[in-house]
């Protein structure tokens, strides 16, 4: 089935407005809706970018089931809206990470199975509970922490966390609602037949990313590097070794440009997805490109207090997505911060006063 019309929630943040803009340069013919409520700031400089290229921006809440009732039938739902902070709920009400992260995923789900729609959902690594993923034997080499080699647990492996790693224990809240949404889309998918792939992705990064310091920490780095401020190595002795696996933008987006094309192939499939040790940085090393493109150093404070919810080392396995699909990630680190820099640099008047220490 080749879609007449694809909406994009959350199509006004980065993931979303990134994927609805390069699927309307793929096909200008197609129907692309941007759906977002435009909480987070800064998706407000995206809907110039969506008016331009002709995707349709409709301004609307998922946690609101009428706001959905207007919406155009689409054949898939990309599915790219969250509270996508691990740090959500800690020390305060928890209800909009609830009602976003899991009632807002109902409510979708129910809007696919009146419009038939397939849906594609945009999961997170932060499933995996944080006991298992601390618990871990680390190497600690000169800038950076390494999975070692022999472990006790399932699905660990040279190449990273595959989806055989274990799901027993606390993940966070925000971790939790993205489990549970992945739950009821194989129950959806089951009584109803709705045509669903899961996409569990690791860290996303590249240009038009807001960062902050709970999330979207490689803008955030460069942006402190451009406009100034202070960054802090927290936990682990200060020691800015924490290492995770990077994706960048353009690599999700032909990704799920190719899961469209051969959505036979990946249906009622779940997907690691993410940039794996070939693509990965630590703190420290991350402040080592920033130095480099920008020319500047500024002041990094080492703190060894943990904050909830750090983990040492994340590296995705893809290993099952590129076999069915023989897809794997072309941009490296250097070229995603070389990306970002860019970016930041040509939209510094705009950004200053979103991203500025």
């Amino acid at each position: 089935m080749t879609p007449k019309t694809i909406l994009v929630t959350g199509g006004a943040g980065f993931v979303g407005s990134n994927l609805a803009l390069h699927l309307k340069r793929q096909d200008p013919a197609l129907r692309v809706v941007a759906f977002d409520n435009l909480r987070r700031r800064g998706s407000e400089l995206n809907l110039q970018r969506l008016k331009d290229a002709a995707v349709e921006f409709i301004h609307g809440d998922i946690r609101e089931p009428e706001d959905l009732d207007g919406l155009p039938a689409a054949d898939v739902l990309l599915e790219c809206s969250a509270e996508p902070s691990v740090l959500a709920g800690v020390g305060a009400s928890p209800a909009y990470l609830l009602n976003t992260n899991l009632v807002g995923t109902l409510h979708l789900l129910e809007y696919c199975r009146r419009q038939r729609a397939r849906m594609v959902f945009l999961s997170t690594s932060r499933v995996y509970p944080i006991a298992a993923l601390c618990g871990l034997r680390l190497d600690e080499a000169p800038t950076r922490f390494e999975l070692a080699a022999q472990q006790d647990v399932p699905g660990v492996s040279a190449a990273g966390f595959s989806e055989g790693f274990p799901l027993e224990g606390a993940r966070s809240l925000y971790g939790a609602t993205k489990l549970a949404s992945e739950l009821f889309i194989t129950e959806y998918a089951d009584a109803y037949g709705l045509e669903t792939v899961v996409n569990r992705c690791g860290v996303i990064a590249g240009p038009w990313q807001m960062g902050k310091v709970d999330q979207g920490f490689v803008v955030l780095w460069l942006a402190r590097h451009v406009f100034g401020g202070a960054l802090s190595y927290i936990g682990f002795n200060g020691s800015g070794k924490q290492v995770r696996d990077v994706l960048h933008i353009d690599d999700l987006c032909d990704l799920v440009t190719r899961q469209l094309a051969d959505f036979d192939r990946v249906r009622g499939q779940l997907f690691n997805v993410g940039g794996g040790r070939a693509i990965s940085v630590s703190l420290r090393e991350l402040t080592e490109l920033a130095q480099r493109v920008t020319g500047k150093t500024i002041p990094i404070t080492p703190v060894s207090e943990m904050r909830p919810f750090d983990i040492p080392l994340y590296l995705s396995d893809s290993t099952k997505l590129q076999r069915a699909l023989g897809w794997k990630p072309s941009r490296g680190i250097e070229r995603l911060v070389d990306d970002t820099y860019a970016w930041l640099r040509d939209h510094a008047g705009q950004l200053a006063p979103i991203l500025g220490a």
